[in-house]
C-alpha cells in the first residue's frame, strides 16, 4: 500500500454548493520529496469569504485558477507514477478532505483512484495512545501554513513519528 497523505483547502463548507480552491499530496515515505499541488478555479457562485480567507487568495485570483477537470486528471495520473501498489487517502481530517477529493474525482473523472476508504490521521493517533484527548500536531516539523503541500507534509511527518517514536506498524 502506498499512504499519500491530503490536505485541501476550499472556499466552502461542502463540495458542490461550495469550491476546492487548492489540495496537497504528498506522497509518505522517508524522503517526502514527491508531492502534488492543484490551485482549482471555482466551481460555484457562491463562496464564504471567512473561509476562502483561510487559503490566502482572493476571489479574483481564485478564478485565474486551472480547470478542475484537468487538475484532478493530473492528480490520478501523479497517484499512478509514484504509487506501486494501491494507494492510500490519508489526511488530518478526513471527513472534510475525502469529502472534497473523492466528489471531484467522481464528478470530473469518473473514477476514484482511492477507492471507497480513507484513514483519519488524528483518530489513529487517539487509537494508539488509548486517548480520545490526544492530538498528534505537536508530532509535525513542517509549520501548519494553510498552504495544502506544506500542511499535507507535516501531517505526513507526523504519520512518520507515530512508526519510528511510537511503534506504529505501517508499511510504507
Amino acid at each position: 500500500m502506498a499512504y499519500i497523505m491530503v490536505d485541501v483547502e476550499t472556499d466552502g463548507p461542502i463540495p458542490g454548493d461550495y469550491s476546492m480552491i487548492s489540495f496537497g499530496a504528498v506522497l509518505v515515505d522517508n524522503e517526502l520529496d514527491k508531492t502534488f499541488y492543484g490551485k482549482l478555479r471555482p466551481i460555484a457562485d457562491d463562496f464564504i469569504p471567512e473561509a476562502l480567507a483561510v487559503s490566502g487568495h482572493s476571489r479574483e485570483e481564485v478564478m485565474t485558477f486551472d480547470d478542475p477537470k484537468q487538475v484532478m486528471t493530473d492528480f490520478a495520473d501523479w497517484i499512478k507514477a509514484v504509487c506501486k501498489d494501491r494507494p492510500i487517502f490519508i489526511s488530518d481530517n478526513n471527513g472534510f478532505d475525502w469529502m472534497f477529493i473523492c466528489w471531484y474525482f467522481h464528478h470530473f473523472t469518473g473514477d476514484n483512484p482511492f477507492g471507497h476508504s480513507s484513514y483519519n490521521l488524528g483518530s489513529l493517533f487517539k487509537g494508539m495512545e488509548k486517548d480520545t484527548f490526544k492530538n498528534f500536531k505537536h508530532l509535525r516539523q513542517t509549520v501548519h501554513t494553510h498552504n495544502p503541500v506544506d500542511d499535507a507534509r507535516g501531517n505526513a511527518e507526523a504519520l512518520l513519528t507515530m512508526k519510528k517514536t511510537y511503534g506504529l506498524k505501517i508499511k510504507l
